[in-house]
Protein backbone atom coordinates (compact mmCIF):
# COMPACT_ATOMS: atom_id res chain seq x y z
CA UNK A 1 0.00 0.00 0.00
CA UNK A 2 1.12 3.31 -1.08
CA UNK A 3 1.36 6.08 1.76
CA UNK A 4 0.14 9.34 0.85
CA UNK A 5 3.56 11.09 0.17
CA UNK A 6 4.54 7.81 -1.80
CA UNK A 7 1.16 8.24 -3.79
CA UNK A 8 1.13 8.84 -7.80
CA UNK A 9 -1.52 9.18 -10.52
CA UNK A 10 -3.44 6.33 -10.94
CA UNK A 11 -4.12 6.99 -14.49
CA UNK A 12 -1.90 8.93 -17.30
CA UNK A 13 -4.16 9.95 -20.41
CA UNK A 14 -2.28 10.40 -23.24
CA UNK A 15 -4.83 12.08 -26.06
CA UNK A 16 -3.11 14.01 -29.11
CA UNK A 17 -5.16 17.43 -29.28
CA UNK A 18 -6.42 20.14 -26.67
CA UNK A 19 -10.09 19.15 -28.95
CA UNK A 20 -10.07 16.17 -27.93
CA UNK A 21 -8.91 16.90 -23.89
CA UNK A 22 -11.09 19.64 -23.30
CA UNK A 23 -14.08 17.37 -21.92
CA UNK A 24 -11.80 15.86 -19.29
CA UNK A 25 -9.91 18.65 -17.86
CA UNK A 26 -13.25 20.24 -17.81
CA UNK A 27 -15.25 17.41 -16.22
CA UNK A 28 -12.10 16.23 -14.22
CA UNK A 29 -10.99 19.38 -12.79
CA UNK A 30 -7.10 19.33 -14.18
CA UNK A 31 -4.97 21.72 -13.68
CA UNK A 32 -1.76 22.57 -15.25
CA UNK A 33 0.70 20.59 -13.64
CA UNK A 34 3.68 23.29 -13.75
CA UNK A 35 6.17 20.81 -14.98
CA UNK A 36 8.45 22.14 -18.10
CA UNK A 37 8.07 19.70 -21.27
CA UNK A 38 4.60 18.83 -22.64
CA UNK A 39 1.09 19.89 -22.38
CA UNK A 40 0.14 18.13 -18.79
CA UNK A 41 -2.75 18.41 -16.50
CA UNK A 42 -2.94 17.03 -12.83
CA UNK A 43 -5.69 15.74 -10.34
CA UNK A 44 -5.75 13.63 -7.72
CA UNK A 45 -5.46 10.60 -9.54
CA UNK A 46 -5.06 11.56 -13.02
CA UNK A 47 -2.53 12.91 -15.17
CA UNK A 48 -3.42 13.72 -18.84
CA UNK A 49 -0.74 15.18 -21.57
CA UNK A 50 -1.17 16.14 -24.95
CA UNK A 51 1.02 14.84 -27.37
CA UNK A 52 -0.02 16.62 -30.75
CA UNK A 53 -0.66 14.24 -34.01
CA UNK A 54 1.30 11.24 -34.98
CA UNK A 55 3.28 8.44 -33.77
CA UNK A 56 6.37 10.19 -33.03
CA UNK A 57 4.42 12.55 -30.78
CA UNK A 58 2.31 10.28 -29.24
CA UNK A 59 5.70 7.88 -28.31
CA UNK A 60 7.25 11.15 -26.85
CA UNK A 61 4.21 12.06 -24.88
CA UNK A 62 3.75 8.64 -23.57
CA UNK A 63 7.77 8.01 -22.53
CA UNK A 64 7.85 11.90 -20.71
CA UNK A 65 4.28 10.92 -18.71
CA UNK A 66 5.97 7.37 -17.60
CA UNK A 67 9.14 9.36 -16.84
CA UNK A 68 7.54 12.58 -14.94
CA UNK A 69 4.56 11.12 -13.36
CA UNK A 70 5.15 7.51 -12.99
CA UNK A 71 1.55 6.57 -13.35
CA UNK A 72 0.22 3.09 -12.63
CA UNK A 73 -1.82 3.05 -16.41
CA UNK A 74 -1.23 4.66 -19.53
CA UNK A 75 -4.51 5.15 -21.78
CA UNK A 76 -4.32 6.58 -24.85
CA UNK A 77 -8.21 8.22 -25.41
CA UNK A 78 -9.39 9.72 -28.32
CA UNK A 79 -11.06 10.13 -31.78
CA UNK A 80 -10.26 7.59 -34.48
CA UNK A 81 -12.31 7.05 -38.02
CA UNK A 82 -14.07 4.07 -38.72
CA UNK A 83 -13.05 2.03 -41.47
CA UNK A 84 -17.24 0.54 -41.72
CA UNK A 85 -19.89 2.12 -42.70
CA UNK A 86 -21.70 -0.29 -40.35
CA UNK A 87 -20.07 1.54 -36.95
CA UNK A 88 -22.08 4.62 -36.15
CA UNK A 89 -20.82 8.27 -35.08
CA UNK A 90 -19.74 8.49 -31.40
CA UNK A 91 -19.23 4.89 -30.60
CA UNK A 92 -16.51 3.89 -28.20
CA UNK A 93 -14.40 1.15 -28.58
CA UNK A 94 -11.76 -0.66 -26.87
CA UNK A 95 -8.58 -1.39 -28.91
CA UNK A 96 -7.61 -4.82 -28.14
CA UNK A 97 -5.41 -5.15 -31.16
CA UNK A 98 -3.38 -2.62 -32.61
CA UNK A 99 -1.69 -2.86 -36.84
CA UNK A 100 0.62 -0.50 -37.45
CA UNK A 101 -0.35 0.05 -41.01
CA UNK A 102 2.67 1.56 -42.44
CA UNK A 103 5.45 -0.05 -40.93
CA UNK A 104 5.90 -3.59 -42.69
CA UNK A 105 7.88 -6.66 -40.66
CA UNK A 106 11.13 -7.38 -42.85
CA UNK A 107 10.22 -10.59 -41.83
CA UNK A 108 7.03 -10.92 -43.66
CA UNK A 109 4.55 -9.18 -46.07
CA UNK A 110 2.19 -8.38 -42.96
CA UNK A 111 2.45 -5.35 -40.81
CA UNK A 112 3.74 -4.86 -37.47
CA UNK A 113 1.16 -5.45 -34.80
CA UNK A 114 0.90 -4.61 -31.42
CA UNK A 115 -1.44 -5.78 -28.29
CA UNK A 116 -2.21 -3.75 -25.43
CA UNK A 117 -3.80 -4.59 -22.10
CA UNK A 118 -7.57 -5.91 -22.32
CA UNK A 119 -10.18 -4.93 -20.15
CA UNK A 120 -13.30 -6.99 -19.99
CA UNK A 121 -16.67 -6.31 -20.54
CA UNK A 122 -16.06 -3.63 -23.36
CA UNK A 123 -17.22 -3.47 -27.42
CA UNK A 124 -13.54 -4.41 -28.74
CA UNK A 125 -12.05 -3.25 -31.70
CA UNK A 126 -8.89 -3.41 -33.71
CA UNK A 127 -6.96 -0.52 -34.43
CA UNK A 128 -4.76 0.63 -37.79
CA UNK A 129 -2.50 3.47 -36.66
CA UNK A 130 -0.33 5.59 -39.32
CA UNK A 131 0.99 8.81 -39.62
CA UNK A 132 -0.87 9.71 -42.60
CA UNK A 133 -4.42 10.75 -42.19
CA UNK A 134 -7.00 7.99 -43.44
CA UNK A 135 -9.81 10.28 -44.42
CA UNK A 136 -11.16 9.29 -47.95
CA UNK A 137 -13.46 5.86 -48.74
CA UNK A 138 -10.84 3.70 -51.02
CA UNK A 139 -7.98 4.43 -48.28
CA UNK A 140 -10.51 3.07 -45.45
CA UNK A 141 -11.74 0.46 -47.79
CA UNK A 142 -8.17 -1.06 -47.88
CA UNK A 143 -7.54 -0.92 -44.72
CA UNK A 144 -10.96 -2.70 -43.78
CA UNK A 145 -9.98 -6.25 -43.75
CA UNK A 146 -7.01 -5.38 -41.41
CA UNK A 147 -9.03 -3.07 -38.92
CA UNK A 148 -12.22 -1.44 -37.85
CA UNK A 149 -10.93 1.84 -36.84
CA UNK A 150 -7.92 4.17 -37.93
CA UNK A 151 -5.87 6.57 -35.79
CA UNK A 152 -2.40 8.44 -35.77
CA UNK A 153 -1.09 7.29 -31.82
CA UNK A 154 -2.01 4.05 -30.73
CA UNK A 155 0.69 2.04 -31.95
CA UNK A 156 3.25 4.61 -30.60
CA UNK A 157 1.55 4.80 -27.27
CA UNK A 158 0.98 1.14 -26.91
CA UNK A 159 4.67 0.59 -27.98
CA UNK A 160 6.20 3.29 -25.56
CA UNK A 161 4.44 2.01 -22.68
CA UNK A 162 5.92 -1.36 -23.26
CA UNK A 163 9.06 -0.26 -23.47
CA UNK A 164 8.98 1.66 -19.94
CA UNK A 165 6.39 -1.62 -18.13
CA UNK A 166 3.90 0.36 -17.51
CA UNK A 167 0.43 -1.49 -18.69
CA UNK A 168 -1.37 0.17 -21.18
CA UNK A 169 -5.12 0.38 -22.47
CA UNK A 170 -6.72 2.06 -25.49
CA UNK A 171 -10.44 3.41 -25.77
CA UNK A 172 -11.42 5.39 -28.82
CA UNK A 173 -14.73 6.88 -30.32
CA UNK A 174 -15.66 7.06 -33.77
CA UNK A 175 -15.17 10.34 -34.72
CA UNK A 176 -15.57 9.91 -38.77
CA UNK A 177 -16.87 6.98 -40.97
CA UNK A 178 -16.53 6.48 -44.93
CA UNK A 179 -19.17 9.15 -45.61
CA UNK A 180 -17.17 11.70 -43.99
CA UNK A 181 -14.03 12.77 -45.86
CA UNK A 182 -14.08 16.29 -44.85
CA UNK A 183 -11.69 17.78 -42.26
CA UNK A 184 -14.17 20.10 -40.91
CA UNK A 185 -16.42 17.22 -40.42
CA UNK A 186 -14.23 15.49 -37.81
CA UNK A 187 -13.51 18.27 -36.14
CA UNK A 188 -16.96 18.85 -35.52
CA UNK A 189 -17.55 15.49 -34.73
CA UNK A 190 -14.85 15.31 -32.29
CA UNK A 191 -16.62 18.73 -30.27
CA UNK A 192 -19.98 16.90 -30.62
CA UNK A 193 -19.53 13.58 -29.26
CA UNK A 194 -16.27 14.38 -26.93
CA UNK A 195 -18.31 15.01 -23.65
CA UNK A 196 -20.28 11.88 -24.23
CA UNK A 197 -16.87 9.77 -24.93
CA UNK A 198 -15.69 11.53 -20.91
CA UNK A 199 -18.37 10.36 -19.51
CA UNK A 200 -17.85 6.87 -20.81
CA UNK A 201 -14.70 6.85 -19.89
CA UNK A 202 -15.27 8.36 -16.22
CA UNK A 203 -18.10 6.37 -15.60
CA UNK A 204 -17.00 2.97 -17.01
CA UNK A 205 -13.35 2.56 -18.08
CA UNK A 206 -11.96 4.14 -14.70
CA UNK A 207 -13.92 1.96 -12.42
CA UNK A 208 -12.20 -0.77 -14.42
CA UNK A 209 -9.00 0.33 -14.46
CA UNK A 210 -9.46 0.62 -10.35
CA UNK A 211 -10.99 -2.67 -10.47
CA UNK A 212 -8.17 -4.43 -12.26
CA UNK A 213 -5.67 -2.64 -9.82
CA UNK A 214 -6.74 -4.17 -6.89
CA UNK A 215 -7.32 -7.51 -8.12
Amino acid sequence: MRTEKERVPLIGLIMATRVEAAPFIEALGLEASGETGLPAYKGDEIVLVISGMGKANAAMAAAYCCFTFHPQWIVNLGAAGSTKASHRLGDAFHVTKVVEWDRPLLSSEGPHLHFPHVLRGFREAVLATQDRPVIDRRAREVIAPWADLVDMEGAAVVQAARKLATPCVLFKFVSDTPDHEKEADVIAHIREFGAAFCRFVTDSVFPALRTEESS
